[in-house]
């Protein structure tokens, strides 16, 4: 029989899981004790993103890049470890694989992960396409070029695997690869908005014409007031006026918070339920306000300072 007090064993995506509500608390536990930081600080509003150039997104970036602020990475790049193996090999023309040499023949020196480091958690869905009569398997991509009477022959399953990756200064590349870690230096540079560098009030003009030619999901509209804010009956956004913030920068953040709101929305993601000030769904909407925010003004360089009415994270705090 088994032992009443034996607990059940944690899966991977568990344990994942627990990592990234750690590493939330942590964060928020933070901001409690001084609101004036921003979600992100100047080394870490750099996307993360893996050593083939593609963006980490969801959850995953979100949590890469609090790591990468908590542990100070100066390069936003992630590997799993044998991606990060595999930096010693190279194909040769009869297909078999040889260490890295220089020009001269000579053995590169080996890249690998520092003694004592620890990988993070990511997660990565995988589909697999099945035709239930004829058990027919397809590649989930040839599945999205079906026509939608194609598409109704198959069942699709998701799946969602856990892999575990390093950054890529947890690792010895830049002394065994200087040229290789100098060219990723040059590929991950802020990308700010046009005259932010300056201190001028800058402009981004993908937003602005986004409101000028009202191409959000809903209305958004410049008042001159004092509140920001989404309106659920009316499905529009009203912020102040640019001028009336101390920057631009302080404007897009704000502008990016309500409308992270909106895509609550009954008619969008149905997310937006009628509550208090203070009660925990009030507190998680503004998590949701806050991080989405964070991580688009992080995307173009810019810094989002956590709103002084969103203070209210102390009601997820003790639910933790």
């Amino acid at each position: 029989m088994a032992n009443e007090n034996t607990q059940p064993r944690q899966s991977l995506e568990d344990k994942a899981l627990e990592r990234f509500a750690d590493l939330m608390i942590e964060k928020m536990e933070s901001l409690q004790q001084d609101w004036k930081k921003p979600w992100f600080t100047e080394g870490a509003i750099r996307p993360p993103r893996n050593l083939s150039g593609r963006y980490y997104n969801g959850m995953n970036s979100l949590m890469l890049q609090l790591m990468s602020e908590k542990k100070g990475y100066k390069l936003p790049v992630f590997a799993t470890f044998d991606r990060i193996q595999s930096l010693n090999f190279n194909k040769g023309k009869d297909g078999s694989w040889k260490f890295c040499e220089d020009k001269n023949g000579n053995k590169l020196p080996k890249v690998s992960v520092n003694s004592g480091e620890k990988s993070f958690p990511v997660f990565l869905t995988v589909f697999s396409v099945v035709n239930p009569e004829t058990k027919e398997k397809i590649k989930y991509d040839d599945y999205k070029e079906l026509s939608e009477e194609e598409r109704a022959k198959y069942k699709v399953f998701p799946k969602l695997n856990v892999y575990n990756v390093f950054n890529l200064d947890q690792t010895n590349l830049k002394e065994a690869r200087p040229e290789l870690y100098a060219k990723l230096e040059k590929e991950n540079v802020i990308n700010r908005p046009e005259g932010y560098e300056t201190g001028e009030r800058f402009k981004f003009p993908a937003v602005d014409a986004m409101i000028k030619n009202d191409l959000w999901h809903c209305p958004i509209k410049e008042v001159y007031g004092d509140d920001a804010y989404y309106s659920i009956s009316k499905d529009e956004i009203v912020v102040p006026e640019a001028r009336q913030f101390i920057d631009n920068e302080s404007f897009y953040s704000n502008l990016f918070h309500e409308m992270s709101h909106s895509t609550g929305s009954e008619s969008r993601l149905n997310r937006l339920k009628p509550t208090s000030f203070g009660s925990k769904e009030y507190a998680r909407e503004e998590a949701v306000a806050e991080l989405s925010a964070a991580v688009v003004a992080a995307h173009y360089g810019m810094q989002k300072h956590v709103k002084e009415d969103s203070a209210c994270y102390e009601c997820l705090l003790e639910k933790k």
